[in-house]
């Protein structure tokens, strides 16, 4: 896209007079190549969450309009209405793309709640630009309810285009409404004179809930008032900007084929030169200079631009600002790219499995999908991922409905009128001009970063090399050797891990003994505190009367966590007996592996140590271990040694399958035992004929457990690192799987979550869910971003 746009620049410089580069070129050049920034969409896994529930979260981080390849952690912290902070996490960005949860509190209160999102690196600018998202959390129990506030009071504001009222110029103004709840859905409104209130200069409707729309031709010494009227009676009377007799006024239309701009005058100084700058993404796509620039309309071919906030600006010859200009870039033809959906199994009867397929996209590494019950809202409804990207990202002021401007039905024009209403604020010209950029006091680490300090009997260890022994969560240990500096410290960097890691640590130094060595980390990272007030809420709280029943969308939400809780249960219960079963079968590897066909029996007892410690850690020797384990099997106890007997009977011991004494059996550590098997019957192998017998095995080459590998660190010192937060599993019912069958209800309102599902260029991902006791149909939401053309995948549909 970058390069796009400067070749853009190139070709109208090319036919515009040339000037030396201003300060306002240079300025917005530096802030674009050193400043760049980032914001973050959040999508939820449902709109409305009832205390006691999991909350899923998907984020897109973008730099400008493509992914963010600054930032690889994510900060994400839960505010009551109060800005009281309730739980923070810190997640992993994988190519921007991040994912995570919140357990809300069973005790959390009814009420509002804050989403805040960051990146280190966005903590260096206006905290208006980061993530807020605001939750609605139901409580039955809580004493007070929450509710829409629908009788706040609204107001208005006009917006000539381009700032200013000058006489004689037909002017576009925006109405734009504003409330601490919720705005008027129908609204009208006309202009007059404040001093002829009977007679209407220009009338209008309001396109939605947060702009209209009319047109002026001014007059000087006027004063215009417009008087707005809502469906409910309510009426405001708002007073127009004074009319000047003498300026500058930019008039913008923008169409699917170009943004055509003219500036109108009144009374100016002749042979004036002025400056027209268009930035997209605090990014110089357009100049002209001219002193004769009154008597031109100009026309940007939009082909060759792409979707986003057209800034423009116009500058006199010293550089002062005389209007500016917001727009959007072909809002007519948005630059969406839909997956291919194809092999759809769609059944609307009670808990049916349905199927669907995504094509592959080899610009996409993976796909979020969720799949709701199509007569509910979702997250997306409300802010969507293409107006994050193309409008709230930028824009931080307070939009009902956002999404509604980048839907198929959207309305281009009311679009363009919310636009005229705000002022770009990612920058000031006047502070870069002047040479005032942002500090930066934030520098992004690579995902998780911890800084640490070695000391000697309190003293630093400087220059010394460190050893630092990792268990690693999947088995098995990592071990990395670190040189501190000449004040004993090291950084560590790039780690990523979830939950807490625990590691040992021991200088190389064979003289220094380990009691003297401490090493104590810190997280190179920090939770930035919010400064700034949380927004208005549409909600608010009212007293819940004395045994009031709740909505029946309450009830809903109540339900569905019930079903979940059971869902969830039963989901374990199954796993469990999978990783049983999965046990099982490494172990009759393990058996296969060690035991000889001559030690082999149907009456068999086996204890697999290497893919299951069995709890052995504290016994001494494996005999003591064995008692109370096997039927029949009794270990007695004769002057220190333990001897084993079958139904009363002396049995061999045998160990890697040869006849030993039990005296030995002291001298075999329970960390070196790979299995044992406890025979019951006549088996090839025995010796003297035996009836049964113990077989103890060893761990040999390529047979290792958890028991071996921690042997080695249990002689350092350790210490615990935390990680990312883990992310709790998202358990949807598999009705075909008896073990839900008994569910009695289920009433969910999200029938599946996946923030990742991964393409390949020769696989379509299959995505297979099952239907809740009511719905008929499905909304399905599919969101990506293909990293080639630098454009959004997008799917929010409902199906049948």
């Amino acid at each position: 896209m970058t390069k796009k746009i400067i070749f853009l620049l190139s070709i109208f410089m090319a036919f515009c007079s040339l000037h030396a580069q201003g300060r306002a070129e240079k300025a917005i050049t530096t802030f674009f190549e050193k400043y760049p920034q980032e914001k973050i969409h959040l999508v939820f896994n449902k709109n409305s969450f009832v205390a006691g529930e999991n909350l899923w979260l998907k984020s897109f981080v973008f730099n400008g309009y493509d992914l963010s390849s600054i930032s690889t952690s994510m900060f994400v912290e839960l505010y009551d209405s109060n800005k009281t902070q309730i739980s923070k996490k810190i997640l992993p960005l994988l190519n921007g793309q991040g994912s995570g949860s919140f357990a809300l509190p069973e005790n959390l209160k009814e009420g509002v709640y804050y989403i805040r999102a960051y990146t280190t690196w966005m903590s260096n600018f206006s905290e208006d630009f980061q993530a807020l998202r605001q939750i609605v959390v139901y409580n039955p129990s809580s004493p007070e309810k929450v509710v829409l506030n629908d009788t706040s009071e609204w107001t208005a504001s006009v917006f000539p285009e381009s700032g200013t009222l000058v006489e004689g110029i037909n002017t576009k103004c925006a109405v734009r409404l504003q409330s601490k709840g919720i705005t008027p859905s129908e609204w009208s409104g006309y202009v007059v004179d404040a001093a002829k209130p009977d007679v209407k200069i220009s009338s209008f409707k309001g396109f939605d809930q947060n702009v209209g729309a009319f047109s002026l031709t001014p007059k000087a010494g006027v004063q215009y008032q417009l008087i707005i009227n809502d469906s409910k009676g309510n009426r405001k009377v708002v007073d127009l900007p004074a009319v000047s007799d003498s300026g500058i006024n930019l008039q913008v239309s923008t169409g699917n084929e170009a943004v055509k701009f003219s500036l109108k005058s009144k009374n100016t100084a002749s042979g004036t030169s002025y400056t027209v700058i268009g930035t997209i993404n605090n990014q110089l796509v357009f100049k002209v200079n001219s002193d004769k620039i009154f008597e031109k309309n100009f026309s940007i071919p939009a082909q060759q631009l792409v979707n986003g906030i057209l800034q423009l600006t116009v500058f006199d010859d010293k550089e002062n600002i005389v209007a500016q200009r917001l727009t959007f870039v072909q809002p007519g033809l948005l630059n969406i790219k839909k997956p291919e959906i194809k092999s759809v199994a769609f059944n609307e009867a009670s808990r049916a499995s349905n199927a669907f397929s995504i094509a592959p996209n080899e610009n996409n590494d993976a796909y979020t999908v969720l799949v709701m019950d199509g007569s509910l809202e979702s997250s997306e409804d409300e802010n969507s991922l293409l107006s994050t990207l193309w409008l709230t990202g930028d824009i931080p002021s307070k939009i009902y409905a956002p999404a509604q401007y980048f839907t198929p039905n959207r309305n281009p024009e009311a679009l363009d009128a919310l636009l005229i209403s705000e002022k770009w604020k990612r920058f000031d010209w006047r502070s870069i001009m002047s040479g005032t950029f942002p500090i930066i006091s934030y520098q992004p680490q690579p995902y998780i970063s911890y800084k640490g300090k070695v000391t000697v009997q309190g003293r630093p260890a400087s220059n010394a090399e460190l050893n630092l022994l990792f268990e690693m969560p999947q088995g098995g240990t990592n071990l990395s050797q670190i040189k501190t500096d000449d004040k004993g410290f090291f950084t560590l960097k790039g780690l990523i891990f979830e939950d807490a890691i625990k590691f040992s640590y021991q200088l190389n130094d064979p003289k220094i003994p380990k009691e003297q060595v401490q090493v104590i980390f810190q997280p190179d990272y920090s939770f930035v505190t919010l400064k700034k007030a949380l927004p208005e809420s549409n909600y608010h709280l009212v007293p819940r009367e004395n045994n009031e029943q709740p909505t029946e969308a309450v009830k809903r939400y109540m339900a569905t966590k019930n079903t979940q809780s059971n869902i969830d249960e039963k989901a374990t219960l199954i796993e469990e007996v999978r990783l049983k079963a999965k046990k099982k079968d490494k172990t009759k590897e393990l058996n296969d592996k060690l035991s000889s066909p001559l030690f082999r029996s149907m009456n068999e007892t086996v204890f697999d140590f290497v893919n299951d410690d069995n709890s052995a850690q504290g016994y001494m020797n494996i005999l003591q271990w064995l008692q109370g384990r096997v039927a029949g099997l009794t270990i007695e106890s004769n002057m220190g040694n333990y001897i084993p007997k079958l139904r009363g009977a002396n049995i061999n011991i045998y160990l890697d399958e040869m006849k030993i004494d039990a005296s030995q059996i002291n001298s075999v550590p329970i960390s070196d035992i790979a299995m044992v098997k406890v025979i019951k019957d006549y088996f090839a192998g025995g010796s003297g004929g035996s009836s049964g017998g113990i077989a103890i095995y060893t761990k040999r080459g390529g047979i290792t457990g958890s028991l071996s590998d921690s042997a080695t660190s249990t002689k350092l010192k350790k210490s615990v690192m935390n990680g990312f937060d883990k992310e709790a599993p998202f358990v949807s019912p598999d009705y075909n799987d008896r073990g839900f069958k008994n569910i009695s209800q289920d009433l969910r309102t999200t029938l599946y979550w996946s923030p990742y599902v991964e393409t390949n260029t020769n696989e379509s991902a299959r995505i297979q869910f099952f239907n809740n006791d009511e719905a008929k149909n499905f909304k399905i939401i599919i969101m990506g971003f293909d990293t080639k053309d630098y454009v959004p995948i997008y799917y929010n549909e409902i199906v049948q």
